[in-house]
């Protein structure tokens, strides 16, 4: 007897393609794809519709604005409503792993499981790398960008403290140290390549110009920035680990990470908003990388169909509209949006209708692919013995996109007013269900945390 079954449903394999087959769930596992009548204390009809891998967010940052204990309830419900079944935090803590990083993992307020990468941005954190790795963290981020005047950051609050923190640290100072404690430990590097002088002199060239719009924070961080950081990483690293690269959006960085993929052990990620948005936006948008032109959109959308992009990551921040452009400048603008809960259905719109890219091509990059390069185990497919993480997609269904229906502490996005073509109708975790048609049903805690 099955727990669930899923009939009348058109299942998407990322390795095999669509078969149309019944799914059958025991003990929060794929336990069959069948043709045959079994039974189930639960049937669900899927009426026709396509059946994919729950989503896979490898870039989330919560617990910036709002402690962990009510991020992770927030912005995990966020996640559920858009077919998010997995998010990896980005921490980041301003003291020691070693004295503060079980604090962080004792929480568990998630709706969906979770998964951490751990931000190096003190020198003391080269050395709790091992530590980290003891606890279940295997990637490590490293922001290449943070040095001098652009080295302010906002780090994870502690649980149960609303206190913001700021710090302000040089990265780029350690950088070298803190990659070959990351090959020492054989662990995963994900790096944030922008070159720092670069920057630096281009945002203050802008503003001498005393442009304020949303293209002056684009050609201050230009796309040779991220070249020029990439080809130095490539050559750095020189194979010796496997390089993550977050959130590329530029032309210039894209083909040079394209160059390197060929040689070495490294993954793509873009963002939905580098496909959808520009630099012709408005102050919401502000990001970094910034946003670009109609010139890399393309560049990159021609990368997906490709192959070349390994990972569609939100680098989702949760925080508020009147935080975020207090001052209406671009320049002391808060960096970053919310975009986890608008991942699928952008990519079901702009990409699968719009024959940008086929199902299963799409169900490895924004599953397959994150499950297989962080090692997330019986994660990212809905072959038998994974994980019953999975999605019920409607193709056809079009919303309208507001704040509201998207169960964020954020109370703005950057789609907000724009309909999407392709919705996520029921995710569900672990054979759970926990939101159906746009609602959330599933209880608080229920998320697992992933080595």
């Amino acid at each position: 007897m099955l727990d669930t079954l899923i009939t009348n449903a058109s299942i998407v394999l990322p390795t095999i393609g669509i078969v149309r087959k019944d799914l059958g769930i025991k003990d929060g596992k794929v336990a069959i794809l069948t043709n045959d009548k079994v039974s189930a204390n639960k049937v669900i009809d899927a009426k026709g519709r396509y059946v994919i891998p729950g989503v896979i967010d490898p870039h989330v940052h919560y617990g910036v604005f709002e402690p962990i204990e009510r991020a992770a309830a927030h912005e995990s419900r966020s996640a559920a409503i858009g077919g998010v079944t997995c998010m990896m935090r980005m921490l980041r803590l301003y003291s020691s792993y070693k004295k503060d990083l079980l604090k962080h993992l004792t929480v568990n307020t998630h709706l969906i499981d979770y998964v951490y990468h751990a931000s190096i941005l003190l020198r003391t954190h080269i050395e709790e790398i091992g530590y980290c790795k003891e606890h279940g963290i295997r990637a490590f981020k490293l922001y290449m960008n943070l040095k001098d005047e652009i080295g302010r950051i906002y780090m994870d609050m502690e649980p149960y403290n609303n206190k913001l923190i700021e710090g302000y640290v040089n990265t780029y100072e350690f950088m070298n140290d803190a990659i070959e404690g990351i090959i020492k430990n054989n662990a995963i590097a994900i790096i944030h390549a922008e070159d720092p002088d670069m920057c630096i002199e281009g945002i203050k060239r802008m503003r001498e110009m005393k442009r304020n719009d949303l293209a002056a924070w684009s050609d201050a961080r230009a796309g040779i920035n991220e070249k020029k950081s990439i080809s130095f990483l490539t050559n750095f690293i020189n194979n010796r680990c496997q390089l993550y690269l977050p959130h590329i959006g530029s032309k210039e960085g894209l083909e040079e990470a394209i160059s390197a993929k060929r040689l070495s052990r490294v993954y793509i990620e873009t963002c939905p908003h580098y496909l959808t948005h520009t630099m012709e936006f408005d102050l919401r948008g502000k990001v970094t990388p910034p946003l670009r032109s109609k010139d890399d959109q393309a560049a990159l959308w021609n990368a997906i169909r490709n192959g070349m992009i390994d990972c569609i990551g939100s680098d989702h921040v949760a925080n508020r509209l009147k935080d975020k452009i207090a001052d209406n400048t671009v320049w002391n603008a808060l960096a970053g949006f919310p975009g986890i809960a608008t991942i699928l259905p952008v990519m079901l719109s702009e990409g699968v209708n719009k024959g940008r890219i086929d199902l299963k091509d799409l169900t490895r990059l924004i599953s397959y692919n994150a499950s297989r390069i962080f090692s997330l185990k019986c994660k990212g497919n809905l072959e038998i013995g994974y994980d019953a993480d999975l999605v019920i997609i409607d193709l056809e269904k079009e919303v309208k996109v507001t704040p509201e229906i998207l169960n964020s502490y954020s109370d703005y996005t950057i789609y907000d007013g724009i309909t999407l073509k392709g919705w996520p109708i029921l995710t569900m975790v672990r054979g759970e269900i926990i939101m159906e048609d746009g609602a959330i049903v599933g209880k608080e805690g229920y998320g697992r945390y992933v080595s």
